[in-house]
C-alpha cells in the first residue's frame, strides 16, 4: 500500500509510532523515524531488518521550531521526496481540575500537541507540493471532541485544536492534491497508558468493545489514511476508538 512512498513519522520511538513504523515498512515505504530518544529509534530500526536500508532516523524535539524544518530536509536529502507524514508525537501532561493545573504544564501540552503540528505542516506542505501531492495525518483524540473527560482540560484543548487546524489545512491544501486528516484513537496500550491493570480495566469498560486497542490497530488506520486506499478522504476526524464515543454504559 505504500510501495515507493516516503513517510515521516514523529513519536516513532514507541507505542503507535513504533507500530506504524513496522506496518509501513512491511507495506514497502521508505521511512524517516523521528523522536527525542535516539537510542529508542535505533531499537525500532533494528527491529526492521528487512527494511533497514529504507529506514532513516532523526532525533529531536517536536517543540523545537528548527526540528520540523530539519526533519523534512533530512527526509528530502535521504530519499528525495516526501509523500506522507504521520504527525503522531504527543503528551498527556498533568491531570486534575483546571484551577489546580500549572501554566507551565498548559503551555507544554499545547506546544507538544498543537504548536508542533503547526510547525510540522509549515514545512511538510511545501515538500509535498514539490512531490505533486501527499497525505498528512495528525494523531488527535476523542477527548474534547466527542466527550469531555474530567481532569484532562489541557490535553483536550490541544487535541481539539488539532482537529480545527486539520480541517483548515485540508481545504487549503486540497487543490495541491494534499490530503489532511486526523486520527482519533481510543484507549491504547502504550507507555502513556501506564501499566496499572485496574486502570486498564476501567478504561476498557468505557469502550463498546470492552477492551483497549493494541498500537498496531491504530497504526493500520493511519496506514489507510496515508495510502491511496484513502484517496478521497480529507478533512476527516476519523474515530478509531472501539466505540468509546457512543458508549454510555
Amino acid at each position: 500500500m505504500l510501495h515507493g512512498k516516503t513517510i515521516l513519522i514523529t513519536g516513532a520511538s514507541s507505542g503507535i509510532g513504533a507500530a506504524a513504523a513496522k506496518i509501513f515498512a512491511e507495506e514497502g515505504a521508505n521511512l524517516v523515524l523521528a523522536a527525542r530518544r535516539r537510542e529508542r529509534l535505533e531499537e525500532v530500526r533494528a527491529s526492521l531488518p528487512d527494511a533497514s536500508g529504507r529506514v532513516a532516523i532523526f532525533a529531536g524535539d517536536v517543540c523545537d521550531p528548527d526540528f520540523a524544518e530539519a526533519s523534512v530536509n533530512a527526509t528530502l536529502e535521504t530519499f528525495g521526496r516526501l509523500d506522507g507524514a504521520f504527525n503522531n508525537a504527543g503528551m498527556m501532561g498533568e491531570m486534575g481540575p483546571l484551577p489546580e493545573l500549572s501554566l507551565e504544564n498548559w503551555n507544554q501540552v499545547i506546544a507538544t500537541n498543537l504548536t508542533s503540528a503547526f510547525l510540522a505542516a509549515r514545512h511538510q506542505i511545501p515538500a509535498m507540493k514539490t512531490t505533486g501531492g501527499g497525505s498528512m495525518v495528525f494523531t488527535s483524540t476523542f477527548v474534547g471532541h466527542t466527550i469531555g473527560f474530567p481532569g484532562m482540560s489541557a490535553y483536550a484543548a490541544s487535541k481539539a485544536g488539532l482537529i480545527g487546524l486539520m480541517q483548515v489545512l485540508a481545504v487549503e491544501c486540497g487543490p495541491q492534491k494534499i490530503r489532511v486528516n486526523a486520527l482519533l484513537p481510543g484507549g491504547t496500550k502504550t507507555e502513556m497508558a501506564g501499566d496499572d491493570p485496574a486502570f486498564h480495566e476501567y478504561i476498557a469498560g468505557l469502550h463498546a468493545l470492552k477492551r483497549m486497542a493494541e498500537p498496531d490497530e491504530i497504526a493500520r488506520a493511519a496506514l489507510f489514511l496515508l495510502s491511496d486506499a484513502g484517496s478521497f478522504v480529507t478533512g476527516s476526524a476519523m474515530l478509531c476508538d472501539g466505540g468509546n464515543s457512543i458508549t454510555k454504559a
